[in-house]
């Protein structure tokens, strides 16, 4: 094998172009197997070889900086960057990130895994070159579904002003984690069928020189065309049309399903037999598609990632033109759905725990400030074994602590489906709902609660000496704490499920100091800032203890989730001996 003789950048510069090619098949090999036993980006990282072979062919990395835009393309990178047993050995197949990662490696230069970013950062990379009086090339490779993203924009409004040598590749494969949606689509369409020759060029208008690859997987031509631009003394695009999921006819024929997959999904065979199985996103759907028959003014808004919720492509032709999919621009879909709101439609944005955090000023200026009603249900919320780059830890205090918003968190199918009802059908708060992360959980009963009524918790068993306060996700773990005290300390503890994130019951509070000396609060994510810290401080000036778990402020990468639940005290067991101690 060609790989066998390929551990650095340096080595790869020996070989030969024909040699290259071999390589790139033997990488591309590498990558199937690995995405298919462990999971994955595997339509990103098999469009991008060529071009990664070819810029480290050329370019001379670290000291050419390179640097990849939410680097879910990176997997070939870092076969190339001495990470390669990552992909060769099935017992290191998880050592390393899915994304770039300093720690591991001198080639990466950010920890990054959120769209958008890469020529921004460039830009200050190769600004401080510049005032250091430094030389070498800088790459930013974006593509062209993160140009839809706003920094993206922004990043490249100011690297065009640069003046020094700053290289922007454009991976344009046609396509987003779903089909792109905007404006610019149409000119890159137009460059790809020109050759990159129209008069009408989106780059050229900023300023950048222009180049342009239609064989965007062919070595030899990404080779010409980088050894063109290396050295540049001005800010220069190169946009290079790529396959995504080349080489992997599945993912070539169906790049959306296969932009990232889950494990042994090349295994799978499909039967008709199968039960479907219900699914919070199946429920979330099976809401819109009602709601949006009934009301023509009911609006599914998206920002890029519709498979995330169950958004499929029969789901989108069923709306039509009641759906939108923004592209990677949540900032933008917050502010959409606001104006939506107060124009009179019914909005109703989902979207991840994760990139709520790039819409704070959106969610504080433009939705809350106004207050406009819009429905805004969040997903995957809560402690995970995700990578750094993914967590959806902090959503509640991000949200919690911006004023009008109401932010309520479900336990069970039920209560999700009511929350829902009501967000929609009221106009008087922009209104967010903590989707339950795992399986459907379903009491089969309705869930009659007045969510008029603001901030008022549900009493669900009383107690004594001990109050249970669980948090959506976590309410589970607090039946099975109160369980426990009372199996093994003969205390029947008080039970409260408060489904408002938002605020407080004082009331309800107030009551629990007659017969209480101890409040637990259990939430799924950050406790700094979040909900358990306001009960706390509620119960500040008076002799009521309050034990607040949940996850610490931090940034944990792959952590397994059992291990983070030892380390946050967030078992049956922790939970009992912390209380013995207490009494």
């Amino acid at each position: 094998m060609v790989l066998d003789r390929v551990n650095t950048p340096i080595d790869l510069k020996q070989l030969k172009i024909e040699e290259l090619k071999q390589l790139a098949e033997e990488m591309r090999e590498l990558i199937i197997k690995k995405v298919n036993k462990t999971g994955g980006h595997m339509g990103p990282n098999l469009g991008i070889v060529e071009a990664t072979i070819a810029m480290h062919y050329v370019f001379n990395s670290p000291e050419d900086k390179i640097i990849f835009d939410v680097s879910h393309q990176c997997y070939p990178h870092k076969i190339l960057t001495g990470r390669k047993e990552g992909f060769t050995d099935p017992d290191k197949y998880l050592k390393y990130s899915g994304y770039t990662a300093p720690e591991e490696s001198e080639h990466d230069l950010f920890k990054v895994g959120h769209t958008s970013t890469s020529v921004s950062l460039a830009t200050g990379v190769a600004k401080a070159r510049d005032l250091k009086g430094e030389s070498g090339n800088v790459i930013a490779l974006i593509g062209d579904g993160s140009l839809s993203g706003g920094e993206a924009f922004e990043g490249l409004d100011n690297a065009a002003v640069l003046g020094s040598n700053m290289i922007v590749i454009v991976n344009d494969n046609d396509m987003s984690i779903a089909k792109n949606t905007g404006g610019l689509y149409s000119n890159l369409k137009l460059l790809r069928e020109t050759n990159g020759a129209a008069e009408c060029n989106f780059f050229k208008a900023l300023g950048f020189d222009y180049y342009y690859v239609d064989k965007g997987n062919d070595i030899n031509e990404l080779i010409d065309v980088f050894e063109k631009v290396k050295d540049t003394s001005v800010p220069v695009v190169v946009h290079i049309k790529t396959l995504k999921g080349k080489g992997l006819k599945p993912a070539e024929n169906n790049k959306e399903a296969f932009h990232w997959v889950l494990p042994g999904a090349l295994d799978k065979k499909e039967t008709s037999c199968e039960a479907v199985q219900e699914t919070y996103n199946s429920i979330t759907t099976d809401f819109i598609l009602k709601k949006a028959k009934e009301d023509s003014k009911v609006i599914a808004i998206a920002a890029a990632t519709p498979g995330a919720y169950g958004f499929t492509p029969e789901f989108r032709s069923k709306l039509g033109k009641q759906y939108t999919d923004v592209g990677i621009a949540e900032e933008h879909a917050v502010a959409y759905a606001s104006a939506l709101a107060k124009s009179g439609a019914k909005p109703i944005l989902a979207i991840l725990s994760s990139f709520v955090q790039r819409t704070y000023d959106q969610l504080s200026q433009d939705l809350c400030l106004n207050n406009s009603p819009i429905t805004m249900p969040v997903f995957w919320g809560g402690l995970s074994n995700a990578d750094a780059t993914h967590l959806g830890a902090f959503d509640i205090p991000l949200i919690n602590n911006i004023p009008n918003i109401v932010y309520l968190a479900p336990t069970c199918k039920e209560e999700y489906l009511k929350m829902m009802e009501w967000a929609v059908g009221q106009d008087k708060y922009p209104v967010a709902i903590r989707v339950p992360f795992g399986e459907v959980i379903s009491t089969g009963v309705e869930d009659k609660t007045n969510y008029d009524e603001i901030n008022k918790f549900q009493l669900v068993e009383q107690g004594q000496k001990i109050a249970i306060i669980g948090l959506g996700n976590f309410y589970h773990l607090g039946c099975k704490v109160k369980r426990e005290i009372k199996d093994k300390l003969n205390i029947d503890a008080t039970l409260i499920n408060p489904k408002f994130i938002t605020g407080i019951d004082t009331e309800l509070l107030d009551e629990l100091k007659g017969k209480h000396s101890l409040v637990i609060t259990l939430e799924d994510g950050c406790v700094d800032g979040g909900f358990g810290e306001k009960i706390a401080k509620y119960y500040g000036p008076d002799s009521m203890r309050v034990l607040v778990y949940g996850g610490k402020k931090e940034f944990t990468d792959r952590v397994p989730l059992e291990q983070l639940y030892e380390r946050y005290h967030l078992t049956v067991e922790h939970i009992l001996n912390d209380v013995k101690k207490f009494f």
